[in-house]
């Protein structure tokens, strides 16, 4: 299936021993030294710093757009319906959320390139019309109003965000595609900048719209029209870094990929991130049904945010494997890296979430009620537990990805929903708010999917011969 790993880049993370004996010459792999291994660690640290801090800059400028929803009238209203029409979009759009880790494995030449652009572009359109649905009138007022028992102005709203942001499935799934190709060239600085851009752009949205008449007849224009215009600027940035670094380093000539190759690799990714895609959304939908629902709603809405900033950044070691697959014995270091990765995020985790420090981002920086606030505090407790499932969950995800086993990840995903759908019910007999029970249930799904996707890669690891995979 594949050759063994070979140096290509001048980085070599072993060194060769001969010995001679009876049996004629062996050459022995030895760990490197003390300072070679600092080198190693180096070259992760540089690989995945400029994504760390693109993720944290992207939490960081989802509660400016949080706080600014938390000023304008009507707050907790608009917080719920954007919060519901965000989960409801994330279902279709995390279908090409894996278009990254697709471009990271799959893409070697630029014939394979234009195949494999003509796909996304496709699919994203057809993501977009169904969003777009979404926002009508018929299907789309069902699923928005009477599924999830939303009164008539909420649902309105929340259909108006959907119908906006209906073309965002397109534009998001191509932007994750570029950034596939750069991570593949190791320009994670241009992914970096792209996002840095978003969030600028969202902030000057949010700075200058705010208090606006339109927007304070109609407040979820806001976080919608900051949500667009970001998503055009990280595109913009994205599209410039493609067509100035990474599409001119492949090769013109080689292997073709067909339509066939690439619903092979990327089907179970796409299983997988549309069971994920509907976590959101179900738990958004059983406690809204709940006492208090739009209170709750409004909850999940800040925490989901705020809950992710700590580990986010861990997520991106999925793309470690693959980058650096080319490079001989990188593989113990980066477990170890990937391990250390998690550790300091159940740190950040802790200092964030378990001290007065939670009051400042809260109140002071999100600007939510001290009533909202206190409901924020247990489920953000509860969020500092998930480095340990996203770590284990990442380092499988790249050894999955490098050895193209991606059949053997796709059983994760309803993994994960089947979990959360347990932890709803049984949750539901303690006297727990909704916001609670919610992400209690997100951990338990969290906990599932990781653990099913480690034993999948793992079982199918065993059946390849050694010289066939890449770990």
């Amino acid at each position: 299936m594949f050759p063994l790993a070979s140096n290509v880049s001048g980085i070599v993370y072993t060194k060769e021993l001969t010995r001679r004996g009876n049996g004629g010459q062996a050459t022995l792999r030895c760990p490197l030294g003390a300072e070679s291994q600092t080198r190693v660690h180096l070259q992760f640290i540089r690989f995945l710093v400029p994504l760390a801090v693109a993720t944290l800059a992207l939490e960081i400028g989802g509660q400016f757009l949080n706080g600014g929803m938390a000023r304008v009238p009507r707050a907790t209203e608009t917080l719920a319906a954007f919060g519901l029409a965000l989960g409801l979009k994330s279902i279709l759009t995390g279908a090409l959320y894996q278009s990254r880790q697709f471009a990271l494995a799959m893409i070697d030449n630029r014939l394979q390139l234009r195949s494999a652009s003509r796909f996304v572009f496709t699919a994203g359109v057809l993501l977009s019309v169904a969003t777009a649905v979404l926002g009508l009138p018929g299907l789309g007022r069902w699923v928005v109003k009477d599924l999830h028992g939303l009164t008539t102005v909420i649902a309105d709203q929340t259909q108006l965000a959907l119908l906006l942001m209906s073309p965002l499935p397109l534009i998001n799934g191509l932007s994750r595609y570029l950034s596939g190709l750069l991570a593949r060239y190791r320009r994670t600085e241009i992914i970096t900048l792209s996002q840095i851009g978003s969030i600028l752009t969202s902030i000057a949205a949010v700075l200058i719209l705010l208090g606006n008449r339109y927007i304070n007849q109609t407040p979820i224009l806001l976080p919608v029209a900051a949500t667009f215009l970001g998503a055009i600027i990280e595109f913009g940035v994205l599209l410039w870094g493609h067509l100035r670094f990474s599409r001119p380093s492949l090769p013109i000539k080689g292997p073709s990929l067909t339509i066939r190759d690439i619903l092979h690799f990327l089907w179970p990714l796409a299983v997988i991130m549309i069971f994920q895609g509907f976590s959101r959304p179900l738990i958004n939908l059983i406690v809204s049904r709940g006492s208090n629902g739009t209170e709750a709603l409004a909850v999940l809405t800040v925490i989901y945010t705020l809950g992710h900033i700590h580990y986010g950044w861990v997520n991106e070691n999925r793309s470690l494997i693959p980058v650096f697959r080319d490079e001989t014995g990188y593989l113990p270091y980066a477990r170890r890296f990937i391990v250390a990765c998690g550790c300091i995020s159940f740190a950040m985790a802790l200092i964030l979430f378990w001290t007065p420090i939670r009051w400042v981002l809260l109140i002071d920086l999100i600007g939510v009620t001290p009533e909202l606030a206190e409901l924020c505090v247990q489920p953000l407790m509860v969020f500092t537990f998930f480095p340990f499932a996203v770590t284990l969950r990442a380092y499988y995800h790249g050894v999955g990805i490098v050895n193209r086993i991606t059949q053997s990840m796709a059983t994760s995903g309803p993994s994960r929903l089947t979990a959360i759908s347990i932890g709803l019910f049984v949750l539901s007999f303690f006297d727990l708010p909704g916001a609670t029970r919610g992400i209690g249930a997100l951990l338990c799904g969290f906990s599932a999917e990781a653990i099913v996707l480690a034993w999948g890669v793992r079982r199918k690891l065993k059946a390849i011969p050694y010289g066939e995979k890449y770990v």
